[in-house]
């Protein structure tokens, strides 16, 4: 890359794996920001910028998850300084020209190529220090950017092997750390999907799921990998009945049954290992869905079923079910037995009820995870 005065960046978290790295790149006279912060606050990143001009820095290694990535990316846009990224958890953030700033409580992102890291380097060593919990929700962080890549406006055949690929490779890896936070071949099969979920995010729209996530994180700033969690399920129930052959991918990627239910098969992945289920977890109080509601239909955006201002009631219900953690069927107050036929249609009652889970399609002939224990990947734009 050419770099003579780097600057590392990570969350206080990270201070001292960060300065651990500032010292082994000491020849190119590298110095440490270690005060990156969730959804990017625009104050965050004029004090880093300062930094960042005062050291004359030309370029910028970002090591952690998508709090240092993210504001990589916001001083690259500012300065066009090239961004190495050391990821350790697994979102994809890395592999996108995506960049989201928080500013008067409101997280506005946008779409430029300089801020696309021009080197990523996957190490799954460096991602079991990551706990099992933020490594679930990280991993159904990821999942939802291959989900609504599969009912983008602007999707194609390409992307969907990419996202099923990446759902599959999630949906594989978050068992397997989960019952072992140090296997390597776990961690790798993450990284793996974070790469294939991450170009998705890259080369599409996304849609309701990630409008939500944005407006809850930036203007009462939830947790982003949690928010992630909760909310997918949700936003694949509303969009199930209009998106159908996506919900059959996210199923067959999943190794389910089709009809089974996307939004319900991604709910048992996240009850089943540890993830939040209802925003009340996150801290979110129930007076302020009125007003997250009227933020994510302010203005008319593409999603398989129409959502804008006419559709506040909806959402509104959305968010209510999702601040609850409800029954993905559709039934308020389900009892999840054989007197609910909602549950009964999607198989929950016979799942719950005689075990269904062991019925399994075939899986798809797809590439098993990559197995280096460490992977440079250049963040290349494919046609």
């Amino acid at each position: 890359m050419g770099v003579r005065r780097p600057v590392v960046l990570s969350t206080p978290g990270q201070r001292a794996y960060a300065l651990r790295l500032m010292q082994q790149l000491a020849r190119w006279k590298a110095t440490a920001f270690t005060d990156a912060a969730m959804h990017v606050p625009a104050q965050l990143v004029e004090k880093c910028l300062a930094f960042v001009r005062e050291q004359q820095a030309d370029a910028i290694v970002a090591y952690g998850g998508g709090s240092a990535i993210g504001l990589a990316k916001a001083i690259a846009l500012e300065t066009g300084v090239p961004i190495l990224a050391i990821p350790t958890t697994y979102a994809g953030s890395e592999m996108t020209p995506v960049y989201g700033i928080t500013r008067d409580g409101v997280k506005q992102t946008g779409r430029n190529s300089d801020v696309q890291p021009a080197i990523v380097i996957y190490d799954p060593k460096l991602s079991t220090a990551l706990p099992v919990a933020p490594s679930v929700t990280s991993a159904l962080n990821a999942m939802a950017h291959a989900a609504e890549g599969l009912y983008a406006h602007d999707g194609n055949p390409v992307i969907d092997v990419l996202a099923c690929e990446g759902i599959r490779a999630m949906g594989t890896a978050i068992p397997g750390f989960y019952k072992n936070p140090e296997s390597l071949e776990s961690r790798a099969q993450a990284l793996y999907g974070a790469w294939m979920c991450g170009m998705v995010l890259a080369k599409v729209s996304m849609s309701l799921h990630h409008k939500l996530c944005h407006t809850l994180g930036g203007s009462f700033n939830l947790p982003h990998a949690e928010l992630h969690a909760v909310i997918l399920p949700h936003v694949l129930a509303f969009n199930s009945q209009a998106a159908p052959a996506a919900m059959r991918l996210i199923e067959t990627a999943m190794d389910k049954i089709p009809g089974t239910g996307a939004a319900v098969t991604l709910k048992r992945l996240a009850e089943d290992h540890g993830a939040p289920v209802s925003l009340r977890e996150l801290g979110m109080k129930e007076a302020d869905l009125d007003s997250a509601a009227a933020l994510a239909v302010n203005q008319a955006y593409a999603n398989p079923r129409p959502v804008g201002p006419r559709e506040l009631a909806e959402v509104r219900d959305l968010l209510q079910r999702a601040y609850e953690g409800a029954a993905i069927c559709g039934v308020r107050k389900c009892t999840r037995n054989s007197h609910c036929a909602a549950c009964f249609r999607s198989n929950g009652f016979m799942r719950d009820r005689f075990g269904l889970d062991s019925w399994f399609v075939p899986s798809l002939a797809l590439p098993q995870a990559f197995s280096p224990v460490i992977t440079v990947v250049p963040s290349f734009s494919t046609p």
